[in-house]
């Protein structure tokens, strides 16, 4: 290759020991209600709502766990020829993420193109900031282990350097497959497929013996392996949820823009409501291939959510805001199904489905009970019957045996009727609404526009 990737000197190892805060960060004493003590309040930016986290309760150690390796730095410089150009897969203000290869039974470096492909994610030093971050990943990703959370198979702490070495998906994210030009976009199928993952293991946190607050879900925190199974990946925002008769986290507002909830922002009053919120963003990204905020556009366009929801509850004019990409090869059923059901995860936070109950829905969208689906190139155009969508079988990752939680919402609950594209078994399950509400059309926002 053109680049050349010689080894550096190795790094002298030195005890972990957090740079000192900058502006505007302070060591704050430890709060009494979970990971995570009482927040400071910042302002917003354009593209995330703030870079300061509260300080957690493990800003010093690293839990324990059996699972995880400690990477020695010089380890990960062979495993990524010393974190070569040509290796790199991905970067943001994070920092960069690089290909590497360790032996995949020692978990020890190995040659370039030889064992098991890993990410390894090399974060920029941004002080205490960035430790507490890294901590809060390292901790969260090292305690739960679901097949829908990307999997951390070690971490290096040396010195300044702090690194994170994950399973490695062969598909990047959900971002560059909506958003990035390809030869083929993601088919109707496959974005069901990957909005059950997601919600999967959404679900799993939330309903986790001690319950965590994902905080920063977007399309770019969804990673596809090679079968498009999604996981979720980014865990330095996660908060724990709260606990007793606590109804909510009061934290300092910090996520992304076009995905936080709006209760979040004006409050800083944090469940797993917004994380709801954040879901329904996604299915409309899903639905339309248009981004969260997008800022080459002009008025309300800009914003998604804004956008979309006046044609969510109409059948005749869901069209409007499809994915042009999808060239019409949607169910108008499923379609209108989905829609429906993000409107609901956008809507008013006390009416927000659970995500159990939103995992349920979209496992019924991709494989419907006891009909074929229906597809159309558009509202103008003639129908075209074709078979069945392609369903998810119990040896899939992703599939309904693979997941086990605490508290699971039982089917009976949450039902679709083969004669009504949301019945009012789920809709009114949770006092969303009146069946009266589920006729085309007469479907209001939470708001009332």
């Amino acid at each position: 290759m053109g680049n050349s990737c010689t080894r550096s000197k190795k790094k002298k190892s030195s005890s972990p020991n957090p740079a000192p805060a900058g502006p505007g960060f302070s060591l704050l004493s430890n709060g009494k209600d979970g990971l995570f003590s009482k927040p400071k309040v910042s302002a917003l930016n354009e593209k995330t709502l703030a870079v300061t986290l509260p300080m957690p309760r493990f800003e010093v150690d690293i839990l324990p766990s059996p699972n995880l390796k400690a990477f020695t730095f010089s380890e990960l410089q062979f495993a990524t020829r010393n974190f070569c150009p040509d290796n790199l897969i991905g970067e943001g203000g994070f920092g960069n993420v690089y290909k590497g290869w360790i032996n995949e039974h020692t978990l020890t470096a190995a040659r370039p193109g030889t064992g098991m492909m890993i990410a390894v994610k090399k974060l920029r030093a941004e002080g205490l900031q960035g430790h507490k971050e890294w901590l809060s990943e390292v901790n969260c990703l090292g305690q739960l282990h679901h097949p829908n959370l990307v999997k951390l198979i070690g971490y290096c702490l040396d010195g300044k350097s702090r690194l994170l070495v994950y399973e490695h998906l062969a598909k990047g994210s959900l971002e560059k497959h909506l958003f990035k030009k390809g030869p083929k976009p993601l088919s109707w199928t496959t974005r069901i497929k990957v909005a059950i993952g997601a919600a999967r293991g959404l679900s799993f946190l939330h309903n986790s013996e001690r319950q965590i607050i994902y905080r920063d879900f977007k399309a770019s925190n969804i990673l596809i392996d090679s079968e498009f199974n999604a996981k979720l990946s980014d865990f330095g925002l996660a908060k724990a949820g709260p606990t007793g008769d606590r109804t909510h986290v009061s934290t300092q507002v910090i996520g992304t823009q076009g995905y936080a909830a709006p209760e979040y922002i004006a409050t800083g009053r944090l469940t797993s409501r917004c994380d709801v919120y954040s879901f329904g963003v996604v299915l409309l990204e899903l639905l339309t291939g248009r981004r969260a905020l997008d800022k080459t556009k002009s008025g309300v366009e800009q914003n998604l959510v804004e956008w979309a929801k006046p044609h969510l509850a109409d059948k005749r004019r869901l069209f409007r805001i499809m994915d042009t990409r999808l060239e019409g090869q949607y169910p108008r059923k499923g379609a209108f199904m989905l829609a429906v059901l993000a409107l609901h995860c956008i809507g008013e936070a006390k009416l927000r489905p659970q995500m159990t109950e939103v995992v349920t829905v979209l496992e019924q969208l991709l494989d419907p009970p006891k009909h074929r689906t229906r597809y159309a190139r558009s509202e103008e155009s003639s129908r075209v019957t074709t078979s069945s969508s392609s369903s998810l079988s119990n040896n899939d990752p992703i599939s309904p045996t693979c997941m086990t939680e605490r508290r699971v919402t039982t089917r009976s609950s949450i039902s679709l009727n083969n004669n009504d594209p949301i019945s009012p078994t789920y809709m009114t399950a949770r006092g969303y609404l009146s069946p009266s509400h589920l006729r085309a059309g007469s479907l209001k926002s939470p708001q009332g526009r």
